[in-house]
């Protein structure tokens, strides 16, 4: 139901401010993938090089589990039931060029645990086309009545800044609710907002929904801890991998090459004031007449027990990411192919999860934009899937093989096993099957004209030959 004029501004200001509660826990997340971590301890009066030390000592390894799980995931097609062909939905997908921005909306939910799409009514010249745009939490926020149970938000709120002129800039905010948009807008240092002037301040959009469909890294019924991404959990293995790199650079810096001393020299200048009796160099020989002069060096600090550490840590985070180590250790070398693949278990499990609990999302994607395109029957579809791109690490010899051995044990169509096939996209295995289809009935139409061309009596190529007919029996005569 849409907002009478004066509830408009006021809807827009309460939900700005229930939307600052998640914003610091997203700015940290943010902020951690970008190598701003948590700095390691600083005691007062540290020295310059006490702080440039700290400032080398992150390695930043939370990106990784973002980039290996968003690899893995790419949606290749929509299909209604009983189909090997795409929905119509799928060209609105492809309009809005989501094979691109799918990415970035796999990485958003991997980092934060959950993102956005917004759908709308558009057009494309003539054509009806609804605009898909994928959203960063902290850019939307949704609003459910009930945020488990509820398939659409009652409300959401999107915000962003734009510059309006050469060094200035205001704060632009979106309102959505089942049947409209509302644009605001405010100076970007104070939260009081206006319904803006222009054209497209109240767009009636009429799809009876609030035009947003929410994206989760899992489904949980208490409806707060799927939320954490692959992020979040993994803030104090990486707080203490920084520390443990400072403590070995410090090692490295300080203590990590032998110190010699000498003790009993004593040196004085022209006047008969101490000085150093040395400078140390490498090229330089200490040398000391005085026989109560003694010579001795400390030993260098042994660094193995922080490099154990560091691997330590790292093996951590991969247990608890479910990343396959070697991405972490780089140490996983001439193992065959059955330990690599069991490496990988963790992975291919979190991968199967997140493409189950994306995959229901993306429907409901396909599902808005068909509703946003006039298409009912789209709208109406629950039963069409998505199609996801088979992205694990094979042989490509021992994937045909196995394909090779389903299509001659088991029957399976090749035409239905082309998909399965590392690296082939739905527009490869489309145009296959249209060649395919044409070359057989190619074959028909020559087979055809052979046969009507071929002279009476004559046997075509391939056609087994017809046994000669018996010659007929000998007249009996009735009597002996």
């Amino acid at each position: 139901m849409a907002l009478a004029q004066n509830q408009i501004v006021p809807t827009a200001m309460k939900l700005m401010t229930l939307r600052e509660d998640e914003q610091p826990r997203l700015d940290k997340i943010a902020a951690y993938v970008r190598g701003r971590q948590a700095s390691v301890y600083v005691p007062r009066g540290a020295r310059q090089e006490y702080r440039w030390l700290i400032n080398r000592s992150r390695v930043n390894l939370l990106p990784l589990p973002v980039t290996v799980l968003a690899q893995n995931l790419f949606v290749d097609g929509y299909r209604a039931e009983k189909s090997d062909k795409n929905a119509k939905a799928w060209d609105y997908w492809q309009a809005n060029r989501m094979d691109r921005g799918q990415h970035g909306l796999h990485r958003a939910v991997a980092k934060y645990g959950l993102a956005y799409v917004v759908a709308l009514p558009g057009k494309l010249g003539d054509q009806a086309m609804p605009v898909i745009t994928p959203k960063s939490p902290r850019r939307l926020t949704a609003f459910y009545a009930d945020p488990v149970e509820d398939e659409w938000p009652a409300f959401a709120i999107e915000t962003k800044i734009e510059n309006i002129a050469p060094g200035k800039r205001q704060r632009v905010v979106l309102l959505y609710d089942d049947q409209t948009r509302y644009r605001l807008t405010g100076s970007v240092d104070s939260r009081i907002l206006r319904l803006d002037t222009g054209p497209d301040a109240v767009m009636a959009h009429g799809l009876g929904v609030c035009p947003v469909v929410r994206y989760l890294s899992g489904d949980d019924l208490d409806g707060d801890d799927c939320l954490r991404g692959e992020v979040e959990p993994l803030f104090d293995q990486q707080d203490q991998l920084n520390m443990t790199t400072f403590n070995l650079l410090m090692a490295q810096h300080y203590s990590a090459h032998r110190q010699r001393y000498v003790s009993g020299m004593v040196a004085t200048d022209e006047n008969g004031n101490p000085k150093a009796p040395f400078e140390a160099a490498v090229d330089k020989l200490w040398v000391s007449e005085d026989p109560d002069t003694k010579f001795g060096e400390f030993g260098a600090t042994d660094l193995s027990g922080y490099l154990n550490s560091a691997e330590a840590q790292k093996r951590d985070m991969a247990t608890m990411s479910q990343i396959p180590p070697n991405h972490l250790l780089g140490q996983m070398a001439n193992l065959s192919a059955e330990a690599l693949n069991a490496a990988r278990d963790g992975l291919n499990s979190k991968v199967a999860e997140y493409k189950s609990v994306l995959g229901e999302s993306h429907e409901q994607t396909m599902r808005l934009a068909s509703l946003a395109a006039g298409d009912k029957a789209g709208w109406e579809d629950t039963s069409a899937q998505v199609v996801w791109r088979d992205t694990e690490s094979r042989s490509l010899q021992a994937t045909v093989d196995a394909l090779g051995k389903l299509t001659q044990m088991l029957g399976v169509p090749p035409e239905e096993l082309w998909e399965r096939i590392p690296g082939v996209s739905q527009q490869d295995v489309e145009r296959w099957k249209a060649t395919a289809k044409e070359n057989d009935a190619l074959g028909q139409l020559t087979a055809t004209i052979n046969k009507q061309m071929a002279p009476a009596g004559t046997t075509q190529p391939g056609t087994p030959p017809t046994a000669p007919s018996a010659p007929p029996a000998e007249p009996t005569s009735a009597a002996a």
